[in-house]
Formats: structure tokens, C-alpha cells, sequence
């Protein structure tokens, strides 16, 4: 077993979180400043230690217990590891207190992070902007102008629930959807009525099935559209939501009943509040299922790698009595992080990426360089993404896959398949470099590998699919003249350009 130390702002950036959030309407606004400040101190002392260590190398006491050499050595945990209970994240799900002496693999730290319906990041802290009136591209000067006006709107938005409810901490963000509504709406709409004139009509109802809906605007421009272009699909269709943040349903409620044109819809929606996760009810006919930004924020595992053996160590996080954080690493994978490596394997022909040098020589030089690890840089898993594919397999075996996310994340933490990890605080965005951070607080936003996961979803489903750039779909889908400013700029081209979009073909 590896005892990994923790060379990255916590626990000592997640204590002050821990200070600062425990009033969150009467703190000061100096505050930001202060947490910068000991965020930046944390790291200065970190390089510090680094450099002072000569050597570094630490002798096991025993053969299966010992703390792997990193830049920060902290307390040895091992008695504790071995005490303390192992939880999930369903274990953890009626808690309303954040758990303390237990552990848990990481994808289960994660997935109570985000999605705890007590303290979880998506139960609590979330707020989805929205920009008001659709912005009128064709008016627009340029791109810069249309920035202009998006940061004024955003501004705006959040002055008006200041003035309701003073906060710190909001954690307030944006989709393409609500940027480019409805255009972004109607694209899809098209993509879906085409695709089902070509397959399942009029034998088969238009069935819709969205998951990670946020405010439901996608929803309401979908069913405008139809009903508006083709009233004869509109008869036919119905929009399930599965939602499983009980605030984000009764937002999507409120959407649906806001006014006469979106509640003459209300008989075409039903919204399920429930994780997908949890379903348990076969769908036999044929669906569309919708998946948009939904894939970045799935759970995931982390493993390392040893070195001389190239072993796979799967990670598993510890809280101690005092909240704070431990990972630790043991070469026995749980079998879903060991089906997933199998999966992978198996579907790309064993072409897919490490993160260690793929030849004997070059590992043995990585191992030996002065303050070197003893394990490789961590790879992220995305074990839940497996599972998600395992749903639609064996409920929606008739289903064909829309989903769009990003290929790529800017400021992502070390490792493969990193994600970024941050919160906001005082409308600034305040980025840490670990995803162990105190429990519903940080966004923990995973980049999605594109032709990984094509070739996973292929082998779980037995569907083909294609792999489009945004701005590939958005050509052949939107009405370019209706997003692009006077100067020839498109807002909807170009404002995602590290996103993709799979859909099953």
C-alpha cells in the first residue's frame, strides 16, 4: 500500500475554505485576497521543501506499508487506512454532514463531492446564468462586442440576486445552450426531426430523453421549434427529463409553466427527478437521448502506475477525524475500475496512451531522476462514463446518443485526463490544484477523450456513432446567418472550439 502526500493546496487551503464558508452572508470581501495569499504560500513553501530535500528517498518499514517519496511528507495514515470503514457514495447519500474517519475509492469522493443531495456541489451551489432576451447577433459589431454585452448581462444577472440574496460563494455558470438561445436549441431540434423522418417515423413517437437539463431551456426550444416547423412531429413527440438535482427540477417545472406558449407544452414533458444511475425501468422503443456538457462532471477513478512493473495502484481517499484528506494507492483494482481498463483495451486494440514513457529505458530514467516519485503521474478513469453506457445498453437498448462536451480543458491539474478543479468566490474564480477539496464547494469538470470513449460506447452498445467538432455540427445543423455579427464573426463557431459532439449513426 502507498501512502500518497499531499503536494497541493490542501488540507491547509481546504481548512481556511472550511473558515470561510461556515458564515458565508457576513463574510468580508477581503477574504479573496486572503485566501489568494495563503494559496500562493502554500505553493512557495511547497517548491520550498522540494528543493531543500536531497535525495528524498524513504526506506519501507515493511514491504506493504510505506509512504511514497513526494515533495511534502505528511503524517503516516496507515494505522488509520487500516481502521477506518470503506463508504460510496451511495452509502453517503442520506448524510446531511460530511463524513469523517471512513474512506472511499476516489470516483465515490467525487461523485458525494458533486452530487450529495444534502452538501453536494449540484444540490446546493449552482446557479444558471441566464442572459435575458436572445442576443440579436446580426446588430452585433463583432465578437468583442458581443463579449461586451454578454459581460454587462452577466453583471446584471448577478446584482438581481444580490439584491434578493447576498452571496459570496455563488457558483454561477453559463451554457451554449442559454448563450445562444434559441439558435442553439433549434440546430439540434433539426438534427433530431431529420434523423427521425429517416429511421422510426410514423411507425414510432418521437421519444426525447434529456439528462443534465439545467434551467430546461433546451427543452423549450426544442418543442418551439418543432411545433412551430412541424406540428405533425409535435403530435408525436414527448421530452422526458432525468434530472437528479431536485433544486435544478423544480427550476426546469417552473420554465415549463412560465408563461402561455411554454405551458402548452406541459403535456409533452415529463420530468423525472431521479439519477440514471437508479433506472431500473426498460425502454424499448426507439429514443433519442440527449447528453450535453453531462459527461464532465461524471465520477472517476484514479489510478498510478508502478514504475518497474507498470502495475496499475488504484487510489483511494481518506478523511481523517479532522476532515482533511489522504490519498493512498494498492495494486488490487475494484472490478469496476478493472473492467473499464479491460473495456479499453479491448476496444482500442490496445492503442490508447499511459502516463509513464513506454519503453523499459525510458521508465527507468524517470524513476531515478532526483526526487522522483516512486509511482507515475495519476490517470483519471472515467468509470462512471462506463456505467452510463451500461444504462442505455441494458434500459435504452433502442436509443440513439446525442452528446456534446469538451475535448480539452485549459488550467487542468496534473495528471492524464485531469480535470479542472475550482470554485468562485466574490465573482471570481478561484482555481486549486486537487480534486480532495472540502465537499460541495469546487466544481470538479472532467475533459472528455473523444475517440476512447467512441470506441467504449461502441463495444458496451454495439452502435456506430460519429465524432463531429462543434463548429462541424453547428454548419450543418444551425442557420449560420442568425449568429454571425456584422463583421463576419460567428459567436457559435467559435466560442467552442474545445468541444465535440458524438451521436450515434
Amino acid at each position: 500500500m502507498f501512502q500518497h502526500s499531499l503536494a497541493m493546496d490542501s488540507p491547509i487551503v481546504t481548512q481556511l475554505f472550511k473558515q470561510l464558508f461556515r458564515h458565508r452572508a457576513c463574510q468580508p470581501r477581503r477574504n479573496f485576497a486572503q485566501l489568494a495569499t495563503t494559496i500562493q504560500h502554500v505553493r512557495r513553501l511547497q517548491q520550498r521543501s522540494f528543493s531543500s530535500r536531497r535525495g528524498g528517498k524513504v526506506t519501507p518499514s515493511n514491504e506493504s506499508n510505506w509512504q511514497q517519496r513526494t515533495a511534502i511528507f505528511t503524517a503516516d495514515m496507515s494505522e488509520e487506512y487500516k481502521q477506518y470503514p470503506m463508504v460510496t457514495a451511495m452509502d453517503l447519500r442520506n448524510r446531511k454532514e460530511r463524513p469523517k474517519r471512513v474512506k472511499m475509492l476516489m470516483r465515490d469522493f467525487i461523485e458525494d463531492s458533486l452530487y450529495n443531495p444534502n452538501y453536494g456541489y449540484f444540490s446546493k451551489q449552482v446557479v444558471i446564468f441566464s442572459p435575458g432576451e436572445p442576443f440579436n447577433f446580426p446588430s452585433l459589431r463583432d465578437e468583442l462586442e458581443f463579449h461586451s454585452q454578454l459581460s454587462k448581462r452577466y453583471v446584471e444577472f448577478e446584482d438581481s440576486l444580490d439584491a434578493v440574496e447576498p452571496s459570496d460563494t455563488r457558483q454561477l455558470w453559463y451554457t451554449p445552450t442559454e448563450l445562444f438561445r434559441p439558435y442553439y436549441g433549434e440546430a439540434i431540434a433539426r438534427y433530431l426531426v431529420a434523423n427521425y423522418k429517416l429511421t422510426t417515423y410514423p411507425y414510432h413517437d418521437l421519444i426525447i430523453y434529456e439528462m443534465g437539463a439545467g434551467r430546461g431551456t433546451l427543452m423549450l426550444n426544442i418543442l418551439d421549434y418543432i411545433r412551430a416547423i412541424d406540428p405533425a412531429v409535435y403530435d408525436r413527440t414527448k421530452y422526458k427529463i432525468i434530472e437528479i438535482s431536485s433544486q435544478l427540477a423544480n427550476i426546469q417545472n417552473s420554465q415549463l409553466l412560465s408563461n402561455a406558449a411554454s405551458r402548452g407544452h406541459a403535456n409533452k414533458v415529463e420530468i423525472i427527478n431521479k439519477s440514471i444511475f437508479d433506472w431500473d425501468q426498460p425502454v424499448p422503443s426507439p429514443c433519442f437521448f440527449l447528453a450535453f456538457e453531462v459527461f464532465d462532471n461524471f465520477a472517476h477513478d484514479i489510478v498510478r502506475y508502478d514504475l518497474s512493473t507498470e502495475e496499475p495502484l488504484q487510489g483511494t481517499v481518506l478523511i481523517d477525524e479532522g476532515g482533511d484528506f489522504y490519498d493512498f494507492y494498492e495494486p488490487v483494482l475494484d472490478p469496476v475500475a478493472a473492467r473499464l481498463l479491460r473495456v479499453r483495451h479491448a476496444a482500442t486494440g490496445g492503442r490508447y496512451s499511459l502516463p509513464y514513457p513506454a519503453t523499459r529505458l525510458g521508465r527507468w530514467l524517470q524513476a531515478n531522476r532526483p526526487f522522483a516519485p516512486n509511482l507515475s503521474q495519476p490517470e483519471y478513469l472515467p468509470t462512471r462514463l462506463m456505467q452510463f453506457f451500461d444504462v442505455l445498453e441494458r434500459y435504452f437498448p433502442a436509443h440513439r446518443l446525442v452528446t456534446s462536451d469538451f475535448h480539452s480543458l485549459p488550467d487542468a491539474i496534473a495528471g492524464m485526463n485531469a480535470p479542472v478543479v475550482q470554485t468562485r468566490y466574490e465573482r471570481r474564480p478561484v482555481p486549486v490544484t486537487t480534486p480532495l477539496v472540502h465537499q460541495g464547494y469546487f466544481d470538479i469538470m472532467f475533459p472528455t477523450d473523444f475517440r476512447i470513449t467512441e470506441a467504449i460506447y461502441q463495444a458496451i452498445t454495439g452502435k456506430l456513432t460519429k465524432v463531429l467538432s462543434h463548429e462541424d455540427f453547428m454548419r450543418r445543423w444551425a442557420y449560420m446567418e442568425e449568429t454571425e455579427t456584422r463583421s463576419g464573426e460567428n459567436p457559435l463557431l467559435s466560442w467552442y472550439k474545445n468541444a465535440s459532439v458524438m451521436f450515434t449513426v
